[in-house]
């Protein structure tokens, strides 16, 4: 092997795959009885979710609605930062749902102390929100992608461009 091997540790969800969860948590509110004349508003901005309805009580059954269809659709339950059901007016309540994307500052700079701590063959950078991580040998990389795969961490965590 003469030259060097890497990949890119990433934080992502697929953008098509949430929009078709959130259409079919629509498509099931509007076929069931206990949501039958309630409102429920459900909007997707580029880095959040608007839930707006009519009492806690619906905002929490859609909550487990959107995080069953996300599952179903293989995305990770980690991408969803539940703020709090707050009052709308018009006896509405409102939730923002935060989506998580990419590595913060913080947890690429964690990852790459864990990195350097614990396999000194491998180098790692940190690139925007991701963080490059490379070597001579296939076989430390696999034991740095099975390392982190073992954190428990607060976004999913991705590999790609393995080469």
């Amino acid at each position: 092997m003469a030259g060097e091997v890497s990949f890119d540790v990433v934080s992502e969800f697929d953008d098509q795959e949430l929009r078709n969860a959130l259409d079919q948590v629509r498509r099931e509110v509007a076929q069931r009885y206990d949501f039958k004349g309630a409102t429920v508003d459900l909007t997707q901005g580029k880095d959040e979710l608007t839930l707006v309805t009519d009492d806690e009580f619906r905002a929490t059954a859609v909550k487990d609605l959107i995080e069953s269809k996300a599952v179903r659709r293989n995305l990770s339950l980690k991408i969803f930062d539940w703020g709090d059901v707050q009052p709308a007016g018009g006896n509405k309540v409102r939730q923002v749902i935060t989506l998580r994307r990419g590595l913060t500052d913080d947890l690429a700079k964690k990852i790459s102390k864990l990195i350097r701590d614990e396999f000194p063959k491998v180098k790692s950078q940190i690139q925007g929100d991701a963080v490059r991580v490379s070597g001579k040998s296939k076989d430390d990389l696999q034991r740095v992608i099975a390392r982190l795969r073992e954190l428990d961490e607060p976004v999913p965590l991705q590999f790609q461009n393995y080469r």
